[in-house]
């Protein structure tokens, strides 16, 4: 990946594991694994519940939706994942190559994720039930981070492990064991979203916090960062080798994992939280 660390940085429990696993673990893991504390453990702590939990959207219907997001962020690693699990988890139900085949509820807020993802100034809430609508929201949340931080990482599907990966992804629900994920502060809210807002812009870090606050907008950054953090939250299938090349000249990886992140999630959040404000209104 872009930087060494998310391949050679892990505690000593994580490589153990990784090491048993699978010869190559694919790079969406090798991430989580990675510093859990700062985002995996709270982003984990949304993504079971909104993925594989009680739901008006049946598992292969939210499959459908990610794959949907990655297609807007032009992910190919995530494109790819997400068609082959809503085949598994969906078992025929719904079509990845037929999105007009699926169930008028579903392309219905397919497209109003569209709207939230790319304008979420023009939001217009559905004729659905509200709840549908949040849970939709919250799937929406997962998979705008992920495929940016796929996108700005450069996470690469090897042989073998597009089937692999995607089953056992299915079969764990999203869940990893809890010693792997034992690390950083404890949550503060009973809200994994808000305890992901937590973790990433205020918990102490390597980064302080007024320079990941200043990841959502980049008034405030300095010059190198300010245009790197854009490409993460507005563009970031754009994002290059050589982008990160630059930024690692003058910062340390560290450092600039957590500005990734923190663009990444804040572009999520705006998303999810005008959703949520249309919801509330």
């Amino acid at each position: 990946m872009r930087l060494s660390i998310l391949d050679n940085g892990h505690r000593l429990r994580a490589r153990l594991f990784l090491s048993v696993t699978s010869k190559q673990p694919p790079d969406i893991v090798k991430m989580l694994l990675y510093r859990p504390g700062f985002l995996t453990r709270t982003l984990l702590d949304l993504t079971a519940p909104a993925m594989r939990g009680p739901s008006y959207w049946t598992a292969g219907e939210r499959e459908f939706l990610a794959m949907s997001t990655a297609l807007l962020h032009e992910c190919p690693f995530c494109i790819d994942s997400h068609a082959e699990l809503t085949r598994i988890a969906g078992q025929g139900e719904i079509d990845p190559s037929r999105p007009d085949a699926a169930r008028p509820e579903v392309r219905t807020v397919r497209a109003f994720l569209e709207t939230v993802t790319l304008n979420p100034d023009q939001i217009v809430l559905p004729d659905l039930p509200p709840e549908a609508i949040r849970e939709a929201l919250r799937v929406n949340l997962v998979w705008n981070i992920v495929n940016r931080l796929a996108n700005a990482f450069g996470f690469v599907l090897r042989e073998g492990q597009l089937e692999s990966g995607t089953r056992a992804l299915h079969k764990f629900g999203y869940r990893f064991p809890g010693f792997l994920l034992a690390d950083g502060p404890a949550g503060k809210h009973e809200d994994p979203v808000e305890n992901m807002r937590y973790s990433v812009f205020t918990a102490p870090a390597v980064t302080d916090q007024a320079l990941r606050t200043a990841a959502a907008s980049g008034d405030g950054l300095p010059a190198p960062l300010r245009p790197f953090a854009a490409k993460v939250r507005d563009a970031s299938d754009r994002l290059t080798d050589a982008d990160f090349a630059e930024l690692t000249t003058k910062y340390q990886e560290d450092e600039v994992y957590e500005i990734t992140v923190a663009a990444a999630v804040c572009a999520a959040l705006r998303s999810f939280d005008a959703g949520q404000r249309k919801l509330d209104a």
